[in-house]
């Protein structure tokens, strides 16, 4: 499995998961169609599925012209079919989702959306968490609760510790800025923030990150129990 990393929008990422073997794909979080079909049809892809974490329209916004030029099936959480537009499959907590040769357990991770959703592809050790877990941060709550994100947050830190991170945006620089102000002493935030910003000095991506580190460097996820998580959160939301 390849996992080529699109950029959309002013600072989204969608991601192509493609399988070596025949250059069939989905498509994570399409936010334009644009970029997406302009990769496709340079490298001959055969794209199928559509995975949608959440119904922000910065994460479905390409569905519609994508599943009308490739005959694509989208998949999303059971409870938001009223929100993803033009929804295929219906997915929920602790589900396997597998198609082809492509197979997910789906999180539901609620806090940022009261249906958001992230995509588990075991086998490869990868995850997608749309705006749930960013590198250095997590989303902002918009219909959920505080509690409901930080079990969200903790559900996945139960995953591997070498699981690859694939998040919805490139926060990464502004979210270590936070945690190195809340977390000064820390040296793997510090020699993390080394590595983030040689990369953006390259313009290359800082994603994927690895959980272990975020465990090590993401306050939020270093948080003991949601009354500190939720200080973080509130304090992220005004910094």
């Amino acid at each position: 499995m390849k996992i080529e990393i699109i950029k959309c929008l002013s600072d989204n990422y969608s991601y192509l998961i493609i399988n070596d073997k025949d250059k069939t794909a989905c498509v994570v979080d399409p936010s334009e169609a644009k970029p997406i079909i302009n990769f496709v049809e340079k490298n001959n892809i055969n794209l199928k599925f559509i995975l949608n974490t959440h119904h922000h329209f910065d994460h479905v916004g390409g569905n519609l012209e994508l599943k009308n030029k490739y005959d694509l099936k989208v998949v999303g959480f059971a409870d938001d079919k009223e929100r993803i537009p033009e929804i295929d499959f219906l997915v929920r907590d602790n589900q396997i989702w597998s198609k082809d040769d492509f197979e997910a357990k789906i999180y539901h991770t609620p806090g940022h959306t009261s249906g958001h959703i992230a995509f588990h592809f075991y086998k490869e050790k990868k995850i997608f968490t749309g705006d749930t877990l960013f590198s250095l941060g997590c989303g902002r709550i918009f219909e959920g609760t505080y509690e409901q994100m930080f079990d969200s947050l903790n559900k996945i830190k139960k995953l591997p510790k070498d699981t690859e991170i694939y998040c919805g945006h490139e926060y990464t620089l502004q979210n270590s800025k936070f945690c190195l102000a809340n977390d000064s002493d820390n040296l793997k935030l510090k020699q993390k923030i080394s590595k983030i910003e040689k990369r953006l000095k390259n313009n290359l991506p800082t994603i994927p990150s690895i959980l272990g580190e975020e465990m090590e460097c993401n306050i939020f996820l270093k948080a003991k129990d949601v009354e500190t998580f939720s200080k973080l959160r509130d304090l992220k939301d005004n910094f």
